[in-house]
């Protein structure tokens, strides 16, 4: 009797020591973690805020309010009477070697063009041209450029000064800009508010990101997969609200696959980079890697490659190795439509229905099985993707959710 009360007394304090000793890991690197943040980012904020003053301010509109933690290159502010966010290009978007850069360094963008005695007819020469390089030669090119000079002329006055001119060409450079541009009449993208210098104040997204929290990664590795995969849905709405912003990512893909403008590639489909208002409606909250697809593969071609891992830009842009000549191929090996599907997954199937739930699974699960361009599976697309918009808009149509 005496040894097993020994032997249970060893188990719980064995037992309360590992607790106590998990705590303490999970306390201490949580506490790291967010002081290296602090200090490795607070320099780059700094220098930000510095730009926005300089570039901003000084206009009677622009109201800047405080960094939007925890990244201190994205300012809340005011334009006019309309709340915001300002966006603060200190660096490119990682560069992943390509032989050229999909997006170019701050240095590319400085305001030497278009130059002084430029005409309007020119500007649109080059604006024209500047597309065609991003988007190739459109139908309807035309019409963006035509948006774009109405853009440029940023205070209404009928007149693109110089400086409105200047400011127009180097967030042009963008992709983020780009794709605002090119989903003007969507609801995707959050609306672009105004620009100052080579800033831009885009409509403030409450909601972000689309699911999931943040752990450091040294807490990661100590939670069991399971547990992190349902930790990432306790923040969740309400499953017909799930849906809703679901159907809107997914026609996010079915518009910038053979859009009006071209099609364009989304090399991170991760959460983070997605959000939503507060009527659930789906919202790109970083469009740096969702770039033409004529760009990407004019780039990635020239890369040489001695496997397929050498074939990659952002996390999900992935092309195959040619062995024979160690280029790059230029069609990634899942499309658009595969990745949200593999985003969405646990988001939209926790809490789903019983009556659709095995449905939206089998959908889901196909969806994510897609494999190579689009121009190859053109039909299979389409109809994955219009099965799942319509499983789910079937489901929610009669209720206010819709």
């Amino acid at each position: 009797m005496s040894a097993c009360l020994q032997q249970a007394r060893f188990s719980y304090l064995h037992m309360k020591y590992l607790f106590f000793s998990w705590l303490a890991v999970f306390v201490g690197s949580w506490v790291v973690y967010v002081e290296y943040s602090s200090y490795t980012e607070l320099c780059r904020g700094h220098e930000c805020r510095n730009s926005i003053v300089t570039a901003c301010v000084r206009r009677k509109h622009f109201t800047l309010g405080s960094a939007s933690p925890p990244n201190p290159t994205v300012y809340s502010g005011h334009w006019g009477d309309l709340q915001g966010v300002v966006k603060c290009q200190m660096e490119e978007a990682p560069h992943y070697d390509l032989g050229g850069e999909m997006e170019p360094r701050k240095e590319a963008s400085a305001f030497n063009k278009p130059t002084k005695g430029t005409s309007v007819e020119k500007f649109r020469e080059m604006i024209v041209g500047h597309l065609k390089a991003k988007v190739e030669d459109q139908a309807n090119l035309a019409d963006l450029a035509t948006h774009v000079l109405s853009v440029a002329d940023a205070n209404k006055d009928g007149h693109i000064s110089l400086p409105e001119a200047r400011s127009t060409w180097a967030l042009l450079q963008l992709n983020e800009f780009l794709l605002a541009l090119v989903l003007q009449d969507r609801e995707h993208t959050p609306k672009l508010l105004g620009f100052c210098g080579d800033l831009y104040m885009m409509e403030k997204v409450p909601n972000s990101p689309l699911y999931g929290i943040s752990l450091p990664w040294i807490v990661e590795v100590w939670i069991p997969a399971g547990l992190r995969r349902s930790m990432d849905q306790w923040f969740t709405p309400s499953w017909p609200h799930k849906a809703k912003i679901s159907i809107g990512l997914l026609e996010l893909v079915e518009d910038i696959f053979h859009g009006t403008f071209g099609s364009f590639l989304m090399c991170d489909v991760s959460t983070a980079t997605f959000g939503y208002n507060d009527r659930h409606d789906f919202k790109v909250m970083d469009a740096r890697y969702i770039i033409p697809e004529a760009t990407f593969q004019e780039r990635i071609r020239q890369q040489r490659c001695d496997a397929d891992e050498d074939c990659l830009y952002g996390t999900d842009c992935l092309t195959s190795c040619d062995l024979t000549k160690h280029r790059c191929t230029p069609e990634v090996t899942r499309p658009n439509l595969a990745k949200a599907c593999d985003t969405l997954k646990d988001y939209i199937l926790q809490g789903a229905p019983s009556d659709v739930s095995e449905e939206l699974e089998k959908q889901l699960y196909a969806c994510i099985a897609l494999k190579g361009s689009v121009e190859q599976m053109e039909m299979e697309h389409s109809l994955i993707l219009n099965n799942l918009k319509t499983l789910l808009w079937k489901k929610i149509s009669h209720t206010k959710d819709s």
